[in-house]
């Protein structure tokens, strides 16, 4: 594991990996991408680390990992531990982001949304657990057998159930105990029941409040904001000159004219 500053963090929500998912990249940024990837959270990934696992220098180490920043794969976040220290953790994504996305990330809010070269399951199906509650009764006891139609009529009294904290084998267990000896209509007998049993509300704790974050350049870690630090690399190590303040240039323009301006008023003095 790493000591705190240099721990690596995956993000969430990505696909399984792929041949190709680095293929946009240079050949050795490539090969550095593939080799954090492949490590587990908590690994150090400092410079010094890498360099003692690949064939390659620190300096070329600190330029890929910019490089790797700047193609949206990491970010450097300054974050506040429980116990109150500051520390330093880079986070990976195996799919290219751009800084939106992580603005939201740093943010703590979910994007909605796959970005550009997330893999998609094809075909794949929301999970619908409600659903699988109904249509599994009929295993259980045959007399409550439902047809598709009847599972997606009474799926959301079903999933009422699992909102209010019921799990899905007390659910099964409510709905199917103490039946009558002949269901003649198994969804008219399971809407009453879905309705009249239905657990009661329950108080939800109240969502954690994150740790403070900050974003940091790449390379030197000078923390800023994601507008700051497009690319996760900060202005001065972008090598862009700061931008001119235009207030103090027309105040030294003003200066420079109020001096002329007495100079010409200034009386002459015959010899």
């Amino acid at each position: 594991m790493a000591s705190p500053g240099f721990g690596k963090r995956a993000v969430s929500g990505q696909g399984p990996r792929r041949a190709d998912d680095f293929a946009g990249l240079p050949a050795r940024e490539a090969a550095i991408a593939a080799y954090v990837d492949r490590l587990p959270d908590g690994a150090c990934i400092s410079i010094k680390a890498l360099a003692a696992q690949l064939p390659y220098g620190q300096c070329a180490l600190g330029t890929a990992l910019r490089r790797l920043a700047e193609a949206g794969h990491l970010r450097l976040f300054r974050e506040r531990t429980e116990g109150g220290r500051w520390v330093t953790r880079t986070h990976f994504s195996r799919v290219a982001r751009d800084d939106a996305w992580w603005a939201a990330y740093q943010a703590g809010r979910d994007t909605g949304q796959a970005p550009e070269g997330e893999p998609r399951a094809e075909g794949a199906a929301a999970p619908r657990p409600a659903y699988a509650v109904l249509a599994r009764l009929g295993e259980v006891d045959p007399r409550l057998a439902l047809s598709a139609a009847d599972c997606a009529a009474l799926e959301p009294l079903a999933r009422e159930w699992l909102r209010r904290g019921a799990s899905e084998p007390y659910a099964a267990s409510v709905l199917t105990a103490g039946l009558p000896e002949a269901v003649h209509h198994p969804r008219r007998f399971l809407q009453a029941r879905l309705t009249a049993k239905m657990p009661p509300e329950r108080e939800l704790p109240a969502p954690p409040r994150l740790a403070p974050v900050l974003m940091e350049c790449a390379v030197c870690r000078a923390p800023g904001s994601p507008q700051a630090l497009p690319g996760g690399v900060c202005r001065e190590c972008r090598g862009e000159a700061a931008a001119p303040d235009d207030r103090r240039g027309a105040a030294v323009r003003a200066y420079a004219d109020g001096i002329r301006a007495r100079m010409r008023q200034r009386p002459r003095v015959a010899r």
